[in-house]
Order: structure tokens, then sequence, then C-alpha cells
């Protein structure tokens, strides 16, 4: 709900996207790389979940590693998502 202009606390609506990052040093830097790119797009990130760690492997050497990220992204918060807003400009909640 939308209260003069400000959302009711408590109440959000939150998009997830998954991505896959990828490092050749580490599954730490994979998944870090993942929330460096969602970072530039999406606002009010607070936390990721990281899903699935795997390894690209060539000639039985460790070329990359993966890590598959959640991160939910607060669209209430979110400008970008204009399809979530009310005619007058404010977060749409339902």
């Amino acid at each position: 709900m939308v209260v003069k202009g400000k959302a009711t606390e408590g109440e959000s609506v939150y998009k997830i996207i998954t991505l896959v990052g990828t490092s050749t040093e580490s599954w730490e830097k994979a998944a870090a790389a993942a929330v460096k790119q969602a970072a530039k797009t999406l606002q009010d990130l607070r936390i990721a979940e990281v899903e699935e760690l795997d390894m690209h492997i060539e000639d039985g050497k460790v070329i990359a590693y993966r890590a598959r990220v959640k991160i939910p992204s607060n669209i209430t918060a979110d400008r970008s998502y204009p399809h979530l807003m009310t005619a007058d400009g404010f977060s749409w909640k339902g």
C-alpha cells in the first residue's frame, strides 16, 4: 500500500534473478563477479544466495570456477520496473 507517496513499512515485492559468475581463481570471486554485475543495473541489493558451484574442466585441469547466484532485488524501491508503478510514479503494492 502506498500512503502519501511512501510505501508502507514491512511490505516489499522482490524480483529474483539468477546469474552465473565465473573466475579463473576461485568460487568466491565467481560469486562476487555475479553480484558486481547485478549491482550495475539493480537497486537495493541486500543478499545473494549461492545456489550451485561447479568448475569448467579442460584436459583434466580446472579452467574456471562458476557460481550460480540468486539475487533478489526490491522492485518496490526500484524505478527500473515502470510496469509496476502507479500513474503518479509511486511503487505499486498489491
